[in-house]
């Protein structure tokens, strides 16, 4: 019998609902993560900030932080950071001595989390997590000898081709300075005062590196391209219809995947609040469902409007391995703030870039706990999403329709289903370091025989906080057909020749999560570090 797309469609929507799932993964972290980063051995740095009151996890006996301007608890012997395996389910208290409220962060070169900013003590300072073994210690660095030039409260940062990092804006910020630090060290950025209007709607703009060297940068509803290297604005894109998108009337944003020969780059920006939500403390007016899309690096850039399933603020976009981005947690009704969005957004959506405009967005099965302010969404290794936080509240407080989540939870995606484990690829082997343009083999195993192209994907490690991945990015590299190394039997070893990105720009230094895709069907990555 002859199906049309359309039954088809709908056929294959039924299995997603059904194989797409929430697993509970760690009934109490301790404390609700608004900040969250994977490092490269696979462990999750967790941030709260530190003026919140008692956490439900202790410090390691002998080191609690003293305060005397904390409003809460002078003599603080709660965990505000933890690192939780999710291999082994683990979780150990961190210790961070100032206030990380609303601060930002990106991984550099070496691994090391590079963390910024925040509130009252934490303004100016500058924090780094270097991520170690499972079966060694690493604790937060709160540097003494340097700060940053200007306070940074709401600030976004990215790393850039040469391995520094810039940190953008923040509030009453219209700047930007970097890490390590360049003369003259604030940088006038007039852009985000121009976009600023009565209740903000310019804090935490999202930043993206396109592959010319450029930034695009994104604050209420209007962008730009933007030269770093001489400070001035390259090209003023058209502005996106739909209201404010940036806190604290936040959607979300990513970058697709740069892929062919690495020259187009493609920004979407999803959701955000009605104007005027926030500051009239409207708890019940709909989020904007809208979308925006718009090929960054076009002579003529215009945007390309499209609607998801749901309205949503507060929702976090997560580049999965196959290319498609996942937009999940997030409210539909309000704004972002304390006690300020109602009406939860259970229901993920998947967005499939390759599809025409009205069949890129597909409803997932939902959430039971809802996940608003303050939460995150993190890819993990395995393929999975690492779902954490949610904290509407000032203080910690577990009753009311919106309790503090301190539970953590990983969606899974259809892919990692049991019918599908016999197209998901292992990667044997695998350099551990790569140079810019080394050509270079990867090897695999698949139970079933390989019938089409197999992707190699390179996923970094963003920060992600606020409803927003800072430096989130996906590079799928030039590959060539799947070679049998044994005969081409079932369950056999497949060589896969490779290419790794032509340069910093299309993918700055660091590491990676590197993807095997067969089918849809993404392997377990290892981790690989790109080195000039």
């Amino acid at each position: 019998m002859f199906l049309s797309r359309s039954w088809l469609l709908l056929i294959f929507i039924n299995i997603i609902t059904i194989t797409s799932k929430f697993y509970p993964i760690h009934a109490n972290a301790g404390i609700s993560s608004m900040h969250t980063a994977v490092t490269r051995y696979g462990t999750v740095v967790l941030l709260d900030r530190t003026n919140i009151g008692p956490s439900r996890r202790m410090l390691r006996k002998g080191h609690c932080r003293d305060n005397p301007d904390d409003r809460v608890l002078k003599h603080d012997c709660y965990a505000h950071s933890v690192l939780f395996d999710p291999v082994t389910n683990e979780i150990r208290p961190l210790m961070i001595q100032t206030d990380t409220w609303c601060s930002s962060g990106q991984f550099l070169p070496d691994g090391t989390l590079l963390q910024t900013g925040g509130d009252l003590d934490g303004l100016k300072k500058i924090r780094k997590f270097v991520p170690c073994e499972r079966n060694e210690f690493c604790d937060w660095e709160e540097l003494q000898d340097l700060e940053l030039v200007r306070g940074r409260w709401y600030s976004t940062n990215q790393i850039l081709p040469d391995g520094s990092v810039i940190i953008v804006g923040g509030r009453a910020a219209n700047s930007i300075e970097f890490y390590p630090p360049r003369e003259p060290g604030v940088l006038p950025l007039q852009f985000l005062g121009d976009v600023k209007d009565d209740q903000m709607d310019n804090l935490y703009p999202y930043v993206h590196l396109l592959p010319n060297g450029n930034l695009f940068i994104f604050a209420n509803n209007r962008a730009i391209q933007y030269d770093y290297t001489t400070n001035s604005v390259v090209i003023n894109y058209p502005p996106l219809e739909g209201g404010p998108r940036n806190y604290p009337s936040a959607g979300s944003s990513v970058m697709l995947a740069l892929q062919g020969d690495y020259t187009s780059a493609v920004i979407v920006v999803c959701g955000g609040a009605e104007y005027g939500a926030f500051v009239q403390k409207s708890t019940d007016t709909p989020a904007h469902g809208s979308c925006g899309r718009i090929v960054a690096t076009d002579p003529n850039p215009n945007w390309e409007m499209e609607d998801m399933p749901f309205g949503r603020i507060m929702g976090d976009m997560v580049m999965l391995p196959t290319g498609d981005a996942l937009i999940i947690n997030g409210a539909q009704s309000g704004s972002q703030g304390f006690e300020l969005g109602t009406n939860p957004c259970l229901n993920p959506v998947l967005y499939r870039p390759s599809e025409p405009v009205g069949l890129r967005f597909m409803t997932l099965n939902p959430a039971t706990a809802p996940r608003m302010y303050h939460s995150t969404a993190n890819l993990l290794p395995d393929g999975r999403v690492l779902v954490a936080g949610s904290n509407p509240h000032y203080f910690y407080k577990f009753g009311g329709d919106f309790p503090t989540e301190l539970r953590l939870e990983a969606f899974s995606r259809e892919y990692l289903s049991a019918d599908r484990a016999n197209l998901r690829p292992v990667i044997e082997e695998l350099p551990e370091k790569l140079c810019y343009g080394q050509a270079f083999e990867i090897f695999i195993s698949v139970t079933l025989p390989i019938v089409g192209i197999v992707e190699v994907n390179f996923a970094n490690a963003p920060f992600a906080t606020h409803s927003y991945s800072q430096g989130q990015r996906l590079v799928k590299l030039g590959v060539t057909s799947a070679i049998p190394e044994s005969g081409g039997a079932v369950g056999g070893k497949y060589r896969i020749g490779c290419t790794a990105p032509p340069n910093s720009k299309v993918a700055p230094p660091g590491y990676y999560m590197v993807f095997a895709v067969n089918q849809g069907v993404p392997s377990v990555a290892r981790w690989v570090q790109l080195i000039s």
